[in-house]
This record gives structure tokens, C-alpha cells and sequence, in this order.
């Protein structure tokens, strides 16, 4: 009986350019099985696509034409040395090195950080590789002070879009002194040079934080000091009142106290980041991977399939994923920005993620509608 309802069945052939996917489609024709095959099919539709897809939830990042660099303290071992050169998954041979000392420190550090804090000798050490999307991404070992986030985030302020990034010692420092040899490296390896005065107020910006972080714990401190950035370069404020206003809200936001001084330093600091111009979407793009954000994600989605299903393995994070721990050490202390943003994806509501992704693939085929077809087949099955 229910071939008398099929007049006829044809194949649908859709090609989601973007996506490079292809989707073929049974179209029946004729009838209620017509209205009961397509509704069904409209419904897997979303849930087949949000399965091959979510796992382009993760930042790309495509490589540039540029060179990698190597930074060494210059008061290192030779042995130290070399063995830095293994944990980078690099050799000498292979990349250019520039050898940072303590004067080198000095120039951005003093004024900014305490005589303890920059010290007398440098045994920091980091390998830059500047890329051309994805934002920054940064992993350390053996740092004390300072947190990947911490780095990524201060690189924006010093005018960095995008670049990975490994900052390590071979013994445990603070590393208050990296962000130097980071700059240093990312200007030669990419042949740009970085504003002076965004340099200084990077520096700042990670001494700032790291003695934050002191009271009120890394997170909330990166996680401060990123909002209030970003709401002062978004919405262009360089009053100092309004500034002000805004370290009060952002910080009532994560239920931290400061004392005057802390806000008296935060309100200076960002006063002299708002002088500068910065490329805000490219700025957001760092702090919302660091934030574990998804704003943004469906826009981007598109370009970052293309990558992934063209086999292009630009997304591994480059240089970070070569690095050696086992060279450091069974004790080795690191964490990596993509493993936060791993971690907060992880984390976050399953049920709320999923539906995210199968809501946005049911508006690109218009299965919204499906409430409507169910009632509208109901009735005419009915009659």
C-alpha cells in the first residue's frame, strides 16, 4: 500500500562548497510517506554535521613565510644550552639564536619590576614562531611567575596578532624576564618591528599581573586584567574616570577586591595602553581563546573545516608540539594556552555546547521549521 503513495524518488545532490562536504539526498515525492521520510531526514541532517564538525571548536593557526627563533639566556651551561635546543624539538644548526643577557632585561624591566624580580642573570629561554591566524598561543616550563595566558596576553598589548610560542628555563625561574627575549625573537623571525612604548606597557602589564596574581590567584588575575583591556581598546576609552569605572565593574564581575594601589595601578597602565591603535578583532581573538570564549566560533567554522578536512595539520599548534618534557625533567612544571582552551571545552555545559551546534547546522538547512512541518503532516494525515 505504501508505494501507491511514492510516485517517484530522486537524489538531491548538495555540496557545501565551503565545507568541501557533499550531501546526498533521498527526495520522495508523493503522498504521506513524502512528508514523514523528509521531516525525519531534515532532523538527522544537523546532528550528522554537528558530529563532524565540533571537533574544529579549537583555533587554527596557519604557519608564515617568516623564520623560527631560538632566545638563550646567556647564563646558561653549554649543556644547558643544548639541552634547551632538544626541548624545543629544534638544533642550532637549524634556527637562528639570539643570546638574551640581563641588560637586555634591564632595558624594559627597570622602573617596572623589583631588583629581585629582574635579578643578575638570565637563564630564561624561547623559541618564536610568528604565523599568519589563529592568534597567540603560548606554552611555558619551569616558570614560576608567570602563566602562559599571562604572556599571550601581554604579547597583544606589545602589538603581536599572531605567533606560537614556547618560553622555558632548564631550572625553575620566574620568568619575568622572557617576554624580552620573546619580543626580541618574534621582531627578528618575522621582520616587523614592535612599537617601543607597547613593548614597555606590555612589560608592565605582565609585572602587573604576576604581583596580582599574588593575592587573587593567576586566573582571575589574567582574567581582570584581559576584560578590562579589552572593554578600554573595544570601546576606545582613554579617560582616566572612565577607566576607572571600569576596573571597578570587571572586577565586581569576578568578585575580586583591590586595594587603591592595585587599582591605581591597573587605571595607569591602561591609560597608556589606550594610546595606542590596536586591531580589535584580532586583539579578541587571543583573550577569547584565553577565556575559553565561543564567541565567534560559528563565523569562524567555516574557515576552519577547510583545514581540517583539506588535511592541513597547521592546527597542532606548530612549534609547541614538538617540545620535548621529558628533556626538563619528570618534575618539569608547564602549561599551554590550547590546553586551557582544551580544557574549557571540555568542561564546559555538554548539553549547552551540543545544542549550540546542532541549532546553528539547523538554521543553515532550515530544519527551524520542523515543529511546523510535523504539525502541518500531522493535519494532512489526519484528513
Amino acid at each position: 500500500m505504501q508505494n501507491q503513495y511514492i510516485s517517484a524518488v530522486f537524489w538531491h545532490h548538495f555540496y557545501l562548497n565551503s565545507l568541501k562536504i557533499h550531501l546526498v539526498i533521498p527526495v520522495i515525492k508523493g503522498g504521506t510517506a513524502t512528508a514523514i521520510i523528509m521531516k525525519k531526514f531534515k532532523k538527522i541532517i544537523p546532528l550528522a554535521l554537528a558530529v563532524t564538525l565540533t571537533c574544529a571548536s579549537l583555533p587554527m593557526i596557519a604557519n608564515a613565510d617568516s623564520s623560527k627563533v631560538v632566545t638563550i639566556g646567556t647564563n646558561l651551561s653549554d649543556d644547558q644550552k643544548k639541552s634547551m635546543y632538544e626541548y624545543f624539538g629544534t638544533s642550532k644548526d637549524s634556527v637562528e639564536t639570539i643570546e638574551v643577557t640581563n641588560q637586555d632585561e634591564r632595558k624594559y624591566m627597570e622602573g617596572i619590576a623589583s631588583e629581585a624580580q629582574i635579578g643578575h642573570k638570565t637563564y630564561s629561554c624561547s623559541y618564536v614562531e610568528p604565523t599568519t591566524s589563529g592568534g597567540i598561543q603560548v606554552k611555558v616550563a619551569n616558570l614560576t611567575f608567570v602563566t602562559s595566558s599571562m604572556i599571550a596576553s601581554t604579547l597583544t598589548t606589545s602589538g603581536v596578532e599572531n605567533c606560537n610560542v614556547v618560553a622555558a628555563s632548564p631550572i625553575e625561574v620566574s620568568g619575568t624576564g622572557a617576554l624580552t627575549g620573546i619580543m626580541m625573537a618574534y621582531e627578528t623571525a618575522s621582520g616587523e618591528k614592535l612599537d617601543e612604548g607597547q613593548k614597555e606597557a606590555a612589560t608592565e602589564e605582565l609585572v602587573t599581573t604576576g604581583e596580582l596574581a599574588d593575592d587573587i590567584g593567576q586566573d582571575k588575575a589574567t582574567d581582570l586584567m584581559n576584560d578590562v583591556k579589552e572593554n578600554v581598546i573595544a570601546n576606545d576609552i582613554s579617560d582616566e574616570d572612565k577607566i576607572a569605572d571600569t576596573v571597578d565593574e570587571k572586577a565586581k564581575d569576578l568578585d575580586v577586591n583591590l586595594t587603591d594601589a592595585q587599582k591605581d595601578k591597573i587605571v595607569s597602565l591602561m591609560e597608556k595602553i589606550s594610546q595606542y591603535d590596536y586591531d580589535v578583532k584580532s586583539l579578541q581573538q587571543t583573550l577569547n581563546n584565553l577565556e575559553g570564549k565561543s564567541e565567534g566560533f560559528f563565523t569562524k567554522l567555516v574557515n576552519n573545516i577547510k583545514g581540517f578536512f583539506g588535511g592541513n595539520d597547521s592546527n597542532s599548534g606548530g612549534i609547541i608540539s614538538q617540545t620535548k618534557d621529558d628533556i626538563l625533567g619528570s618534575d618539569v612544571v608547564s602549561n599551554s594556552t590550547l590546553d586551557d582552551i582544551k580544557d574549557k571545552v571540555q568542561n564546559a555545559d555538554t548539553e549547552g555546547w551540543w545544542d549550540k551546534v546542532v541549532n546553528f547546522f539547523k538554521g543553515l538547512t532550515g530544519s527551524d521549521s520542523d515543529s511546523s512541518d510535523s504539525n502541518s503532516s500531522d493535519d494532512s494525515s489526519s484528513n
